[in-house]
């Protein structure tokens, strides 16, 4: 049984290699970026890329990557490349390192094949307004600096994973939860902890402290597929200073039914995560 168990923990990553190898060297550029295409089509979305080809030893890269929606562009990466690591095969394991760059900084992520899927993902020096989805998608200008760890692991119960960000100088102008709009606003800093549990999305700690306002973020959301259909559980407290709350006292008064207390204002967040809603 132990030898079995060995075969089977060798064979598969060397499978997956062998696959791999065999589509580099046989199946053209233009083939493989066409069954990409159609992937992403087939999950609606669109795929646009410049300058795809193979990489040895085993892998694809692209000097630009585009994906959308019929919204427009969502997302638009430079020198996006994937390719299989070899190292990890020796251990018996299958893994596909992709990295690429936003604007000027940089993205960079590992998928775990086999018996136990997995990712990782790490940003470092994203600029929010760089990334497309805010503007086409949030219809809002977002900036700042995004910094960015995440780690999921899928399984039948819904996986296991968590995320952490922090936002340096964001600014948020234009942004609406539904029809309600929110007020604008300087953060120096931004920070978020996500803990995924059997497919439980839960939001540990979201906390953006601004210039004359303190906003905190709680709440969960069920994890669904397609993604953007999961139902959201939020709720968004915002605790504005006078001075602040006079200045944007148009956008706060249509939040009056949300005001707690003097100062406070606690706003439920429900709808789905592709259209969130108050």
């Amino acid at each position: 049984m132990k030898r079995r168990t060995l075969y089977l923990a060798c064979g598969i990553p060397a499978a997956v290699a062998c696959f791999f190898f065999l589509t580099i060297l046989f199946v053209p550029s233009r083939s493989i970026e066409g069954l990409l295409v159609r992937i992403c089509g087939n999950a609606g979305y669109t795929l646009r890329c410049t300058g795809f080809g193979k990489i040895l030893p085993v892998g694809f890269s692209a000097r630009t990557l585009e994906i959308g929606s019929e919204k427009g562009a969502l997302l638009q990466l430079r020198d996006a490349k994937l390719r299989l690591e070899l190292l990890p095969l020796l251990a018996g394991k299958a893994a596909v390192a992709c990295s690429g760059g936003i604007g000027t900084g940089e993205v960079e992520g590992e998928i775990f094949l086999g018996k136990s899927p997995a990712w990782d993902l790490k940003c470092r020096g994203v600029r929010l307004e760089e990334i497309p989805f805010f503007k086409n998608v949030a219809e809002a200008n977002i900036k700042g600096e995004l910094r960015l760890n995440g780690k999921l692991a899928p399984g039948k119960d819904g996986g296991q994973g968590d995320m952490q960000l922090e936002v340096k100088g964001a600014e948020i102008a234009g942004l609406k939860v539904g029809s309600m709009p929110l007020p604008d606003a300087a953060y120096r800093e931004v920070r978020g902890a996500l803990k995924i549990d059997k497919g439980r999305a839960a939001v540990k700690s979201f906390t953006l402290n601004g210039d004359g306002i303190y906003v905190r973020i709680s709440g969960d959301t069920q994890l669904a597929n397609p993604l953007g259909t999961s139902p959201l559980n939020l709720t968004m407290e915002m605790m504005p200073k006078p001075a602040f709350l006079e200045r944007q006292k148009f956008v706060f008064l249509l939040l009056t039914k949300y005001q707690s207390s003097p100062g406070a204002f606690s706003i439920p967040i429900r709808g789905t995560l592709a259209h969130p809603s108050i």
